[in-house]
């Protein structure tokens, strides 16, 4: 999750730099935001975690706030937001982060940003309770779409195969670490019957091409470049990665977010008995 937190930074500076209907001035809330997420993401380049590594920033935040009180806009209610979210994803801290949350849907009630925010909530409670469902014995929903190349990819290709769904991202330190151990248990048990599905919640293209054929991952790989808002992503409930599904030969699952030695047995248990 810490991955996806630094990559929300990442998009959150950007879609406040690209904000228009404000003035740049120097009292411009997008702005002054902008620059606070900045520092904040230095200090999460560096480890740092707590509460009180972030006080100097929480005082900014504080200050922000003061400052645009009675400014009931969209800029005002991001830095809110963004100080929930260093107290849920950062800090650990639920209690405070809620507090925030209902603090920012009372006094922001009826901007867009807001808005915004119920929907999302709205999908990733709908996501968690499909996610929730994928446990060990359950049919894994199959899916029909095409691949990075334009061929046919689903489950049902390769009926009667253990199959592997790989949920990952060319950017995601701990997929990559993980890369290694997959392809080899690809090249031991893929003659045996065992086949990867991979779902690629990058966005650029080219460099996920460059990437597979540099690492001799040759099984198929579904991409559609909107990142964490995958089309299967969001289908399964992923909300953090790298995140897999062990598949048998009739499609349900029998074994989940497997990695290392545990995948590697898993699967040489599930082809010996296919």
């Amino acid at each position: 999750m810490k991955s996806k937190l630094f990559a929300f930074l990442t998009i959150s500076v950007s879609l406040l730099s690209s904000q228009c209907i404000y003035a740049s001035g120097t009292n411009d809330p997008a702005v002054e935001l902008k620059a606070l997420v900045k520092q904040i993401q230095v200090k999460l380049s560096q480890g740092h975690k707590t509460e009180s590594e972030y006080a100097i920033e929480l005082k900014q935040f504080d200050s922000l706030l003061a400052e645009h009180q009675g400014e009931r806009t969209d800029a005002v209610a991001q830095i809110l937001y963004m100080k929930a979210t260093l107290y849920s994803q950062v800090f650990g801290d639920a209690t405070h982060a809620d507090e925030l949350m209902k603090q920012l849907k009372t006094d922001f009630k009826g901007t867009q940003f807001v808005a915004l925010l119920e929907k999302q909530e709205a999908r990733q409670a709908e996501a968690q309770a499909i996610h929730g469902g994928l446990v060990e014995g359950s049919k894994f929903p199959d899916f029909n779409e095409q691949d990075v190349n334009g061929k046919s990819i689903s489950v049902a290709n390769y009926k009667g195969r253990v199959v592997l769904v790989d949920f990952w991202a060319t950017w995601c330190g701990p997929c990559r670490g993980e890369v290694p151990n997959v392809v080899a248990a690809y090249q031991k048990y893929h003659a045996k019957g065992f086949e990867i599905v991979g779902v690629s919640l990058d966005q650029d293209r080219t460099k996920l091409i460059n990437y597979t054929e540099s690492q001799h991952m040759t099984w198929q790989q579904f991409f559609d470049g909107q990142g964490w808002s995958n089309k299967l992503g969001v289908k399964y409930g992923i909300q953090s990665i790298p995140a897999s599904f062990l598949l048998d030969g009739n499609g349900n699952i029998i074994g989940k977010d497997l990695r290392g030695d545990a995948l590697e047995a898993a699967v040489a248990k599930a082809v010996a008995a296919n």
